[in-house]
């Protein structure tokens, strides 16, 4: 017979219930998913991109932030990269990127300086036009980076911190909703939602 061996207290049965309170790896379930909101004429597009804006440059990496921006032609995503344009700090006009695929933006000068990528790849056909055109190497640096039509070049962009979507419900009103594919894109979600309560619903 061979002698039982003691096999030390790591070995020894571990009651689980005693790491409830630790959050799971992935994130924690009471974290919200969704923010939901209803913007009733542009004026509230325009307040929300200021208070996006602002938020943008007060959280950690938010300068460098990806963001996806989805919705039917007429939905206002160019009116809403617009506003947050405006709200950076970017002076000038303004030319949406239809044509060019990218419009380049500094916002501020200076320490405070704020490059701006904003994307329009609705007429983005051919997917050796990413590598061309240097787009990778745009990701791969720093700046806030906006695109519209992201499925024209699926595969191709890198995981969006967040993805805003907007519904037209008629001429005035818009239905807005933002998810995270981030973790810290999911951070800020929390953060906004704590913050911005009255204007949606987090869940």
């Amino acid at each position: 017979m061979r002698p039982d061996l003691d096999l030390g207290p790591q070995f020894r049965k571990v009651d689980l219930s005693t790491l409830s309170s630790h959050p799971p790896i992935v994130g924690s379930p009471t974290a919200p998913s969704v923010w939901a909101g209803l913007w009733p004429n542009e004026a509230a597009t325009q307040a929300f991109a200021e208070q996006l804006s602002a938020a943008l440059q007060k959280w950690p990496g938010g300068r460098d932030a990806r963001i996806e921006l989805r919705g039917n032609l007429g939905a206002g995503k160019t009116t809403l990269v617009r506003h947050l344009l405006r709200a950076a700090g970017v002076t000038g006009r303004i030319k949406s990127p239809t044509y060019a695929v990218v419009e380049p933006h500094q916002a501020g000068s200076g320490d405070r300086a704020w490059p701006i990528w904003h994307f329009d790849f609705y007429r983005f056909n051919d997917p050796h036009e990413w590598e061309d055109a240097g787009f990778r190497d745009i990701f791969a640096g720093p700046g806030l980076k906006l695109m519209e039509w992201p499925d024209k070049v699926a595969g191709q962009l890198p995981p969006p911190d967040w993805v805003i979507a907007l519904d037209a419900i008629d001429e005035d009103q818009r239905r807005v909703q933002i998810n995270a594919a981030t973790e810290r894109g999911q951070h800020w979600l929390q953060t906004w939602a704590q913050t911005h309560p009255e204007s949606g619903h987090a869940g």
